[in-house]
């Protein structure tokens, strides 16, 4: 007898969890339709401004998820680029004197 007690106050009360979910979720998308009405309302031809806002605003929201290098890293890459920039110019340039001297002699 307790326990059907108990069932019946567990099956009571979530009927009424139930019931209040979904007047929650009513009244959200009642605020939620009046919110798009009333930005409906204020655009009247000003979409420009808000277009232009609103792309600044996503810009700084993927800004703050950049995984920005350290100064240390930034120095190490930069050194390393130079590095092989050198070493490729020189190659070059040795190839292209070996290339001119070896000219020289088929054409002397």
């Amino acid at each position: 007898m307790a326990k059907e007690k108990d069932e019946l106050k567990t099956s009571e009360e979530s009927e009424k969890k139930a019931k209040k979910s979904k007047k929650d979720e009513n009244a959200v998308s009642d605020k939620s339709d009046k919110k798009e009405n009333k930005k409906d309302k204020k655009d009247n031809g000003k979409k420009e401004p808000n277009k232009v806002s609103k792309w600044f605003k996503d810009l700084k929201i993927e800004f703050k998820k950049v995984v920005w290098p350290t100064k240390q890293t930034v120095v190490t890459n930069t050194s390393v680029v130079l590095a092989v920039v050198a070493g490729s110019a020189l190659l070059v340039g040795l190839l292209d004197e070996g290339f001119l001297a070896l000219m020289r002699l088929i054409y002397r």
